[in-house]
C-alpha cells in the first residue's frame, strides 16, 4: 500500500494535501458524512514522495508553529460602513485591505449560492475581497482556490485553523513562508453539509431560487443575548436582549429570516455541538491561543464590551508578523490592548464531547425526515453533556449495538 492521506478514514478537510501532490491524483468530495475530504482517484500513479502527509496537520500531533508570546487586542474599523457589514469588528476586513493595497492578493471564503457552499477563492482588488466578510458556519471547499495559488507572490490566506497549520506546513517546507501572511479565527467547529443542504432544501419552496445568505445579522445588536446581563453594574448605559445569530436567506419570491434565539433549527444543531466533523471532537488542537497562524481574529465576548452592540473584534497577534500588522492598522481601527485570559475567556477552551447519536443523526439527516422532526429525536438528550465521560461511553456503546 502506498504511504499516502489514504490511510486516513477521516481527517481535517483543509485540502491543502490537493494542491501539493506533484502528480495530481488527489480529488476532494464531500463524503458520507457531508465534509470534504481527500480521494486518491489512482494509486498506482503515487510516487510516495510523501508531501500529502508532510504538510497534513492532521497528520501530526504538534501545531506546525506556535507563539511563545501573544499579543491580545480588542479592535474595531473606523469605517461604520465596514463594522456594520462584518460580524464583529471588521479588523480581518481592515487587515486584508491594507495587503491588498500593498500588492497582496487576499484569500478569503465567499458562499456560491448556486453549489450551495462557502468556499475559498481569491481576491485581487478589494471590492472582490467584501465577498468575505461575515461568517460562514459551514465546511468551506478550499481546494480550487489553493490549486490557483502562486506561491513566489503574495498572499493574505485566511481559514480555519487546521487549514492554516496545513498551510503553514507548506509554504515552509517550500521555503515561502515570506511571501504570506496567514489569519485565522477562533473555531467552534464545522457542522456537516447535511444538515446546511436540509436547512436549505426546507427553504426553498418559501424564498424561491437562493441569491444570497447571511449567518450573522447586526440589526438587532451584536452581541449575543446569553453574554449581556442587564443588571451589570459596569454597563455604561441598560442593554436590550440582543441576537447576532440571524440567519437570512435572500430568494427570488421572498426573504426568509430566523433567530438563534427564537429556536432556529440550524443554529440549535450547530451550538450543540451536535454533527460537526469528527476531528473537531477527537483531534482538535487549536483552542483558545493555539495557532499556526500570524494572527487570530473573533468576536470578543464577554461583558467588558456588552454595551458596544457594533461589534467588537478580539484579536491575536502571534507573531511579528501579526504585531506589525497591527501596528500598520492604527490609521484604520481602534486598538485596545487587553489580556490574553480576557479576550479568551468567552471562547470554547476545549474539544466537545463527542455526541450520543452521532450515528443516528448523520443517517436521519441523509433521510426525508424534516429538521423539526430530526431535532425532537436527537437533541432531546443534550443531559448528557454533564455526565462522567466513562457513564457516557458505556451507554453509547450499547446504543451503537443496536
Amino acid at each position: 500500500m502506498k504511504d499516502n492521506i489514504s490511510k486516513f478514514d477521516f481527517c481535517y478537510g483543509c485540502g491543502v494535501c490537493v494542491s501539493v501532490c506533484p502528480v495530481k491524483i488527489i480529488d476532494f468530495e464531500e463524503n458520507t458524512d457531508g465534509f470534504y475530504s481527500p480521494v486518491i482517484r489512482d494509486q498506482d500513479k503515487c510516487i510516495n514522495c510523501g508531501l500529502c502527509l508532510k504538510t497534513c496537520a492532521f497528520n501530526h500531533k504538534e501545531l506546525c508553529s506556535e507563539s511563545s508570546k501573544v499579543n491580545a487586542y480588542a479592535s474595531w474599523s473606523n469605517v461604520p460602513a465596514v463594522r456594520r457589514r462584518c460580524s464583529s469588528g471588521g479588523v480581518g476586513f481592515e487587515i486584508g485591505r491594507l495587503l491588498i493595497e500593498r500588492g497582496y492578493k487576499g484569500v478569503g471564503v465567499r458562499y456560491n449560492v448556486k453549489a450551495e457552499r462557502a468556499e475559498h477563492y481569491i481576491a485581487s482588488t478589494v471590492d472582490e475581497f467584501l465577498a468575505s466578510t461575515g461568517s460562514k458556519y459551514i465546511p468551506s471547499y478550499s481546494a480550487d482556490a489553493l490549486k490557483a495559488i502562486d506561491r513566489n507572490q503574495k498572499y493574505l490566506v485566511t481559514g480555519t485553523p487546521c487549514q492554516i497549520d496545513s498551510f503553514r506546513r507548506m509554504i515552509r517546507h517550500f521555503k515561502k513562508e515570506d511571501n504570506f501572511v496567514l489569519m485565522d479565527f477562533f473555531c467552534h467547529g464545522v457542522p456537516s453539509l447535511l444538515l446546511w443542504h436540509k436547512y436549505v432544501s426546507e427553504q426553498l419552496e418559501t424564498v424561491g431560487e437562493i441569491s444570497a445568505v447571511e449567518w450573522r445579522s447586526k440589526i438587532t445588536g451584536w452581541q449575543d443575548s446569553w453574554s449581556i446581563n442587564v443588571h451589570d453594574a459596569d454597563c455604561c448605559q441598560p442593554v436590550d436582549w440582543h441576537d447576532s445569530y440571524q440567519l437570512k436567506i435572500w430568494g427570488k419570491k421572498t426573504f426568509y429570516a430566523s433567530r438563534k434565539s427564537q429556536g432556529d433549527l440550524f443554529f440549535k444543531f450547530f451550538l450543540y455541538d451536535s454533527c460537526l466533523n469528527k476531528c473537531c471532537y477527537k483531534s482538535c488542537k487549536y483552542k483558545m491561543c493555539s495557532s499556526a497562524a500570524d494572527i487570530r481574529i473573533g468576536d470578543f465576548w464577554g461583558r467588558k464590551y456588552s454595551c458596544n452592540q457594533e461589534g467588537v473584534s478580539g484579536v491575536l497577534a502571534l507573531t511579528d508578523k501579526g504585531n506589525d500588522l497591527m501596528n500598520e492598522i492604527a490609521d484604520r481601527c481602534t486598538i485596545i490592548e487587553e489580556t490574553s485570559a480576557e479576550l479568551t475567556s468567552g471562547q470554547m477552551a476545549r474539544m466537545p464531547r463527542f455526541p450520543l447519536l452521532y450515528r443516528r443523526l448523520v443517517k436521519d439527516l441523509k433521510s426525508s425526515k424534516s429538521l423539526e422532526k430530526i431535532a425532537g429525536t436527537t437533541l432531546k438528550y443534550q443531559w448528557y453533556l454533564s455526565v462522567p465521560d466513562k457513564i457516557i461511553d458505556r451507554l453509547r456503546k450499547r446504543l451503537w449495538k443496536k
